[in-house]
């Protein structure tokens, strides 16, 4: 999967939408840590993935 080699880890998994509009979840180790959303146009497919990073998470400059 995509997401496992980018994120270098067998933990990450996708958790399907609620309702066919919704985006599916991205977790890895039991966090969530964000939105994957499905666009499809013109016969093409394409994903979208969001995640938000807080500045309290980010190293002190």
């Amino acid at each position: 999967m995509y997401l496992r080699r980018t994120f270098r880890t067998d933990g990450i998994s996708v958790k399907p939408p609620k309702k066919p509009t919704d985006p599916a979840e991205v977790w890895i180790n039991g966090e969530f840590i964000g939105t994957l959303y499905r666009d499809e146009e013109d016969g093409e497919i394409s994903y979208d993935f969001n995640m938000t990073i807080l500045d309290v998470d980010l190293p002190a400059t």
